[in-house]
């Protein structure tokens, strides 16, 4: 009973719509994107050991599939190898770069899209894209390293001075021994990250027709996770056993410049290459 009520609304929704859908067109394209990216984590902004840095990183390779139902909607499916991450350097006592802390993130993005164009039949047109993202985690390591020195102590009633560490009754401590070397303290080998976030995406730009087949994408790209990058579990027992370390719920961000090429199936929409 259910099965045909579901069959004579798809039938009366495709009868409805004959006019609009008789412009579908199908395309399948490449792209490779630049963006800033960011790791937010409340507790290592507030921490004064810590600054922010701004953290470029490349998507080199994405594929996408796409439908257009008329000449101002459609669907996008894409799938982006994108590495991530941010470096936060750690400042001393003495308000002097002694170091880093570096978020190394790669992640393979699922994009599902819906497209907003505008319409006609010009050789460049608008676009705005919208919808969710699933973000599969592929590689993840964070590192520090940090000079031996005096660094101030956070206003945190639940931080302790590292091991080895001294109060020196300033409101700074002394730790007499730094790590030179970048020493890995988490990773998704150790299951600190969840290996999968929900994202929302967006993007906007321009869709410009190159050939009768071919048209070039370029794009202001953005993604935001909506879930905490922490593998909530891991991390809870990390700070149970390190409470001087300042974490808070991670949010991934990134901002950044996508240029694709793509193919379509019959024509692209340039009154000059329809004719």
């Amino acid at each position: 009973m259910y099965q045909r009520k579901l069959f004579l609304i798809i039938v009366l929704f495709i009868t409805l719509n004959r006019v609009s859908f008789a412009q579908v067109n199908v395309h399948v394209g490449a792209t490779t994107a630049y963006s800033a990216t960011f790791v937010l984590d409340k507790g290592l902004s507030e921490d004064p050991r810590y600054n922010s840095t701004m953290t470029y990183n490349m998507a080199p390779v994405g594929f996408n599939v796409g439908v257009d139902f008329t000449n101002k909607f459609g669907l996008s499916l894409e799938s982006i190898l994108s590495y991530q991450g941010q470096i936060y350097q750690i400042i001393n006592a003495a308000e002097q770069i002694a170091g880093e802390r570096k978020i190394d993130l790669k992640y393979m993005n699922l994009p599902l899209l819906l497209r907003f164009m505008s319409g006609g039949n010009g050789g460049a047109r608008a676009n705005f894209n919208i919808g969710p993202q699933l973000s599969f985690l592929t590689q993840a390591s964070e590192t520090l390293q940090y000079e031996a020195g005096d660094y101030k102590i956070p206003d945190d009633p639940n931080f302790q001075i590292p091991e080895g560490g001294t109060d020196n009754g300033d409101g700074t401590y002394n730790i007499p021994t730094g790590q030179q070397d970048p020493t890995e303290i988490y990773s998704k080998a150790l299951n600190d990250f969840k290996s999968t976030e929900f994202q929302i995406a967006a993007a906007f730009g321009l869709d410009i027709d190159l050939s009768k087949h071919l048209y070039l994408t370029t794009q202001i790209r953005a993604n935001y996770s909506l879930t905490d990058m922490k593998n909530g579990d891991a991390w809870a027992t990390i700070v149970d056993g390190r409470p001087q370390d300042i974490l808070g719920q991670r949010a991934n961000l990134v901002v950044g410049v996508q240029l694709g090429l793509h193919y379509m199936f019959g024509t692209t929409r340039s009154f000059k290459f329809k004719n």
